[in-house]
Order: structure tokens, then C-alpha cells, then sequence
């Protein structure tokens, strides 16, 4: 932060200060990580919907409804009630119950099935925020490389004015730093995001797979006990 300031402080003698006069000759990179950062926000908001609109359902308490219904031999029942909404751990519970009078074998078979249809989703684009990160870092890298040419030019530069070169170095610096702030700025946020967002989706998954188990077990045993 103190460098920025500092770079700040000497491109305010030239007629253009800050990153306006730092990128204006080469905005390249700083739009590319704009792009990047685009991305990155709407993935995380589509994610977080997902997330929190999909699997908004309660499964233990669904689940008691429908241990209840099935208890009292109503199984037409609590696959109408499955059929209220088109939740995935709802779906996930229905194929369950529409194999509930066959055997174990059957039952597990539709559960996993409608299982390995449905985690792949729960962690679909979560893994690119990842690769946004690098990339991120990667363009913020090429923008300093780029903003220390042209220091270096200013530097070497002949038959310009000491003011010239002083805004030139001014901005080369001020370049080469905010493409690297920026950059970081951005992988941080993905990797941040991606925590949160891999996190909540593996206790998605764990919650589906413990909802399978437990109507797998609710079934087989109803089923054992003539039940059905």
C-alpha cells in the first residue's frame, strides 16, 4: 500500500495521475483481469443461488415425513409428497420409494443412480474459479513485466525531457504495480470463493449421501418386516 501511495505521489506531477494515467496507454491487461473478474462474480453468485435455492430442504426433517408415511404403509403417499417440488433430494428420496417394493438389490441400484445424477452438479464450475485464480495472477504478472519495459525505456530513452522521462518512469511503475495488485486482488477473491463454495458443496453431497442411506435402511427394513 505504502508503494502505491508513493506511485500515486509521483505520477501527481505529470498532467495525469493514478491508475487513469497508468493504464491509458496500455489498458490491455487491466481489461482482460476486468473480464476475468466478470466471470469470477458471476460464478459465484449462479453458485451461491444454486446452493441455497436447490438445497434450501431440510432432508432430516423431510425425512421424519416421510419415515412417518412410509411407517403407516402409505408409500403412494410420501411419493406425492416427493412430487411437490422438483428438489433434488426430494427426487433423490422418490426413486427410492418407487422401487420400494422390490428388493434391496433394486432399491440401492435407483438410489444411486439418481445419485450419481445429481452430485455432479452440486460441484459443476466450482473448480474453474480455481483456474480463473491463476489466470488471474498470470495476466496481473504480464502487466508488471509490461510496465517495467516501459520504465526501463523511460530509462534509456534519448533526446527526452527530464519531465517526459519522470512521467514515463512515473507511470511504468504505477502500471507495473496496479497490474500485480489487481491480479492478486482477484486470485485471492477466487481462492476465498472457492473454499466457501467447495466447502458448502461437499456438505451438500455428504447430506444427499446420508439421506440415501438412511431410505435405503428405511426400505429394506419396512420391506423385511412385510411391510409392503
Amino acid at each position: 500500500m505504502h508503494l502505491l501511495l508513493l506511485v500515486e505521489q509521483a505520477a501527481g506531477g505529470a498532467n495525469d495521475t493514478g491508475a487513469f494515467a497508468a493504464f491509458k496507454e496500455n489498458p490491455w491487461f487491466l481489461l482482460l483481469n476486468l473480464v476475468c473478474s466478470a466471470i469470477v462474480v458471476t460464478i459465484v453468485i449462479e453458485r451461491l443461488w444454486f446452493q441455497m435455492s436447490r438445497y434450501r430442504v431440510n432432508s432430516k426433517e423431510f425425512f421424519a415425513q416421510i419415515k412417518k408415511l412410509v411407517a403407516a404403509g402409505n408409500i403412494d403417499r410420501a411419493i406425492k409428497l416427493c412430487d411437490a417440488s422438483d428438489y433434488p433430494i426430494l427426487q433423490l428420496v422418490k426413486s427410492g420409494l418407487t422401487h420400494a417394493n422390490k428388493g434391496p438389490e433394486e432399491i440401492d441400484a435407483a438410489l444411486s443412480e439418481k445419485l450419481s445424477d445429481i452430485k455432479p452438479a452440486v460441484e459443476k464450475r466450482i473448480g474453474t474459479l480455481w483456474s480463473l485464480a491463476n489466470i488471474a495472477t498470470l495476466i496481473g504478472l504480464l502487466g508488471t513485466v509490461s510496465g517495467l519495459i516501459h520504465t526501463f525505456g523511460a530509462v534509456a530513452a534519448q533526446g527526452l525531457s527530464q519531465s517526459d522521462k519522470q512521467r514515463i518512469l512515473s507511470n511504468g511503475i504505477a502500471e507495473a504495480m496496479y497490474n500485480t495488485a489487481f491480479g492478486l486482488g482477484i486470485a485471492v477473491s477466487c481462492m476465498i470463493a472457492h473454499v466457501i463454495l467447495h466447502t458448502r458443496a461437499k456438505n451438500i453431497q455428504h447430506d444427499l449421501e446420508g439421506t440415501m442411506e438412511r431410505v435405503f435402511n428405511l426400505l429394506t427394513i419396512t420391506h423385511k418386516s412385510g411391510g409392503f
